[in-house]
Parts: C-alpha cells; sequence; structure tokens
C-alpha cells in the first residue's frame, strides 16, 4: 500500500501510527490454522493392547563351594575328591550354560600349589568366574 499524498507538507513528516490491518490479519490466519489442526493432535485410536511383561527370566547360575584344606585335600561341595576327580568335574560344569561360579576357599596354611593346580584346571576347563572366600578379620 502507498501513502502518497500530493500535499508537500505532510509528505515530509514522519508516520506516527502504525498500522494495524496487516497484524490483524496474520493473527486470524494463524488463528484459523490452530482451529483446523487443534483436533489432529488429540485425535487418537482406540486400541486394546495386549500385556506382555519383559523382564529378562535370569536364571541363577549354579555355585560350586570348592574347598582346599591345610594338608592340601579337596573337596567339591563338602565331598572329598582327588584332583583328577576335581579337573573332569570343572570339565563338565565348564560345558553348562550358565557357568557356575566356582567359590575357592583355601586353609591359610595350604600350599600355594594346590591353590595353583586348582585355578589351572578351573582356567582349562573354561569356567571364567572364581571368587576366592575369606573371613573378614574381627574388629579391633
Amino acid at each position: 500500500m502507498a501513502f502518497a499524498s500530493f500535499d508537500r507538507k505532510s509528505a515530509a513528516a514522519p508516520m506516527n501510527d502504525i498500522n494495524m490491518v496487516p497484524l490483524i490479519d496474520v493473527m486470524l490466519v494463524l488463528l484459523v490454522i490452530f482451529i483446523v489442526t487443534a483436533p489432529l493432535l488429540t485425535h487418537a485410536v482406540k486400541l486394546d493392547l495386549p500385556k506382555a511383561d519383559s523382564r529378562v527370566n535370569e536364571l541363577r547360575p549354579d555355585k560350586i563351594e570348592f574347598a582346599i584344606d591345610a594338608a592340601g585335600a579337596r573337596f567339591w561341595n563338602g565331598e572329598p575328591v582327588s584332583r583328577d576327580e576335581a579337573a573332569r568335574r570343572f570339565a563338565a560344569a565348564g560345558t553348562r550354560t550358565p557357568q557356575p561360579e566356582v567359590h575357592l576357599r583355601a586353609d591359610q596354611s595350604a600350599a600355594y600349589r594346590h591353590v595353583a593346580e586348582t585355578l589351572a584346571d578351573a582356567a582349562r576347563a573354561g569356567l571364567t568366574k572364581i571368587g576366592f572366600v575369606s573371613e573378614p578379620e574381627p574388629p579391633r
């Protein structure tokens, strides 16, 4: 829109009011757009969805209590075994899924050789979850 005038005095003067008609037109167009699109945003399809539990079934691995006494005797869950029998049992346990945890209890006066042989037999069988069990020190 041109605001031309043949009057030279008013042509040089700055315009001091805002033309509100274009602003109102823009606001009305935006209002119509929002009125049309608002119902589309809240439209939902009613469905009866099936219920399912997605928790993973955790299988607890077995636990093997392996003990070595001060004389070097080996015990599998409290039952005395030889080194060869323990190696055979480790090999059988290494093929199970999930692999069992081996809790190794060794007497403090047992020779380290017996502990090292037991660890080597378990590692050879493929067992990776081996823990050393100890007793906590009494409070001072």
